[in-house]
């Protein structure tokens, strides 16, 4: 069993300044089995949260438990917690099998005989196999994060940690090592907590995605709820790629009033809308893979082509109206000559509101149930 049970807990760091505050009132519960991720922007507290699960930074405030047992005060050996860095952090003095065996001998009672057979069976798993006797430095960035991987596999723990560990790989070894890790744990079947800043790992692998910013936890969900039904403004800027497209607007009636655009709305779209909001001055959003080109009709927004970008099976159009400045993806094979003048349709099913100070959504999804009391979606 590996569930984890992480209550209010708070990290803060005493400077010249004063206190910083790096984790603020974190709570999460993760299921025995689960892949859940960590993103977020630099400095938001996604890697200090991970430092203190495994016992690399000491608790400010709350708890944090394993199985049910806190372990707040449980030294990092004896936590059950195996942790993968994005700096592989592998004795350059130690053949690939000694790394390997070196916490084993640590922390365990095994043979040397049981320890060999453990490295041996995890190597192979990791197809390292023919890697045991070479030092680190002989080895390719993604045989060492092979190695950094199966020193975790290999200690058997009830939790993987993951801070980080293909950012210093490139592009195209970084996809495939994505997909080692998820066949992985499909395999091992062990609670994992993964770190990243890449938000593309994130909706990838996870079962769930956790969002922080400024220590606090921003929406937890599925990839597919955090992309469809994003908390708030943060949350709908972070994820996604490239960024939703927003403008401020005000809700006059039935009209979306835009700098320079209107959008007539539903009454179905004005049922979802909260009716608890403080002011009538809200962001529109939409994702630029929603934006379709239009003929001319009703709540067609005219725009001009500023510069087309060809990426192969996608073309990023940045198009421009008087005051506003609308990124859309279309297919490959969609193509519009610079400088020319284009209709752009929004679908209503495809619209997030938010409210302008708060950030807050503002729009509950099609389906909810709305609430006197309780804040939209």
């Amino acid at each position: 069993m590996g569930t984890i049970d992480i209550n209010e807990v708070r990290k803060m760091y005493d400077s010249e300044e004063g206190s910083i505050v790096a984790v603020d009132g974190v709570s999460l519960s993760v299921d025995d089995g689960e892949f859940v991720t960590i993103v977020g922007p630099s400095g938001s507290g996604k890697s200090t949260l991970l430092r203190m699960l495994a016992g690399l930074e000491s608790i400010t405030d709350g708890t944090i438990s394993i199985d049910g047992k806190t372990i707040n005060d449980v030294p990092p050996q004896y936590r059950g917690v195996a942790m993968v860095f994005q700096e592989y952090a592998l004795y350059p003095h130690m053949s690939v099998r000694k790394n390997m065996a070196y916490g084993l001998k640590l922390t365990t009672d095994l043979s040397t005989d049981d320890i060999d057979r453990r490295v041996e069976e995890t190597a192979e798993m990791m197809g390292i196999e023919d890697l045991l006797e070479k030092k680190p430095g002989n080895l390719s960035g993604g045989q060492q994060q092979r190695v950094a991987t199966g020193r975790a596999i290999v200690r058997d723990p009830e939790v993987f940690l993951f801070d980080e560990p293909l950012s210093n790989l490139d592009a195209k070894l970084r996809l495939h090592m994505r997909t080692e890790l998820q066949r992985l744990q499909e395999d091992l079947n062990t609670t994992s907590i993964y770190v990243t800043h890449d938000q593309s790992e994130a909706m990838t692998m996870s079962d769930r995605i956790v969002i922080l910013d400024e220590g606090e936890i921003q929406q937890v969900g599925t990839p597919a709820e955090v992309y469809a039904s994003p908390s708030n403004r943060f949350v709908a800027d972070f994820i996604g790629s490239p960024s939703m497209n927003f403008f401020d607007v005000t809700l006059d009636g039935d009209r979306l009033v835009g700098a320079d655009f209107e959008y007539t709305v539903s009454d179905a779209f004005l049922d979802r809308v909260d009716q608890n909001r403080d002011a009538s001055d809200l962001v529109l959003g939409i994702r630029p893979e929603h934006v379709v080109l239009a003929d001319d009709g009703p709540n067609t927004i005219e725009v001009q082509l500023d510069v087309l970008e060809h990426e192969g099976s996608d073309n990023y159009l940045y198009l421009v109206n008087e005051d506003t400045e609308w990124t859309v993806r279309v297919p490959g094979n969609e193509m519009v000559e610079a400088g020319a003048h284009v209709g752009l349709g929004l679908p209503e099913e495809h619209l997030h509101l938010f409210d302008q100070e708060t950030g807050r959504r503002v729009l509950r999804r099609e389906g909810s149930i709305p609430s006197a009391t309780a804040p939209a979606e």
